[in-house]
């Protein structure tokens, strides 16, 4: 049985402005209100291979059949309300060695180190949690600089272009590839 954690962060001394209680809690469906705010923005949603939610019902669909069962979706949270969202997926087989890290958040929280500090959460416990995982990845638009920013604040390594790699919202896009190694992290510790 897979356990759920909670990753809080209490800083004493605030990062950038990064809110002081931030934390990653598992997303619920209580917290729907809170998922349009994001889902709904175009803004956000410009780079994501999800296309912009249009209504409450579709939203709280994907949080009942995708976000609840999925093994590592947290949101985002500021004073335990959410404000984002991050993801691990786990590959299979072969690859079972590898995982992709997705995140969202709300265009009034950019530019505050939220991001990049919940990347760093996920990254000081995911190998941990997640053994079997010796490569983190990341794949960003190539347009997507704010979000290139948070990756190599966090500590990954930008490795490359992967040319007219994915369609998203119709448009083949090129993606910038990210990853960050257990021994990167145990490097940094």
């Amino acid at each position: 049985m897979e356990q759920t954690s909670v990753v809080q962060l209490h800083q004493t001394k605030p990062d950038h402005e990064c809110p002081n209680n931030l934390s990653l809690r598992p997303l619920d469906v209580s917290d729907i209100d809170d998922f349009m705010v994001w889902a709904t923005d175009e803004k956000v949603t410009r780079f994501c291979t999800w296309e912009t939610y249009t209504n409450k019902e579709d939203g709280l669909n994907y949080i009942k059949n995708t976000a609840v069962p999925h093994p590592w979706f947290r949101a985002i949270c500021v004073d335990d309300g959410p404000v984002g969202a991050i993801t691990v997926s786990s590959n299979s087989g072969d690859d079972k060695c590898r995982g992709e890290l997705g995140y969202v958040l709300a265009a009034k929280y950019w530019g505050k180190g939220i991001a990049t500090r919940a990347v760093k959460m996920v990254a000081e416990t995911i190998f941990e949690e997640w053994p079997h995982l010796e490569r983190l990845e990341a794949l960003v638009d190539v347009e997507n600089l704010g979000s290139q920013r948070v990756l190599e604040k966090a500590g990954f390594v930008r490795e490359g272009v992967l040319r007219k790699y994915v369609v998203v919202k119709g448009r083949c896009r090129d993606r910038v590839m990210f990853s960050l190694l257990s021994t990167d992290h145990r490097q940094a510790s």
